[in-house]
């Protein structure tokens, strides 16, 4: 599998900033419906998240995107954009390597010079 590296970066970084905004409003209201506004941001994120994340790397096999007709609270949006770092985690720990003292990002089992880091501590 060949990642494109840039993208990945791209998709993770903006779920892990929509995760801890949305983790604050979901501690101090998690039930609270998340707005029209938020799902427009989200929404596009996670389709882009569902292009990497393809086969077992998919969260949710059935799920695509928030429905902007039942809009979801802060604490359902914080679960699964959880889950989908999770995932994109897992995706990247499988595609890097150690070279030399720090870690890189492999393509099709290739090493790269594109420096990454250590993978998280993941358990499946």
């Amino acid at each position: 599998m060949s990642i494109d590296v840039s993208s990945f970066e791209k998709v993770q970084a903006q779920l892990q900033g929509l995760f801890d905004e949305i983790g604050t409003l979901s501690k101090k209201k998690p039930d609270d419906a998340i707005n029209k506004f938020k799902l427009n941001i989200i929404n596009p994120i996670l389709l882009g998240a569902n292009k990497l994340l393809s086969g077992t790397y998919k969260p949710f096999s059935d799920f695509e995107q928030f429905d902007s007709d039942s809009l979801p609270t802060n604490s359902d949006v914080v679960l699964i954009l959880s889950q989908y770092l999770n995932c994109l985690e897992k995706l990247r720990a499988d595609n890097i390597m150690i070279y030399g003292s720090g870690w890189v990002w492999a393509k099709n089992g290739t090493r790269t010079d594109i420096r990454t880091a250590p993978p998280k501590k993941i358990t499946w």
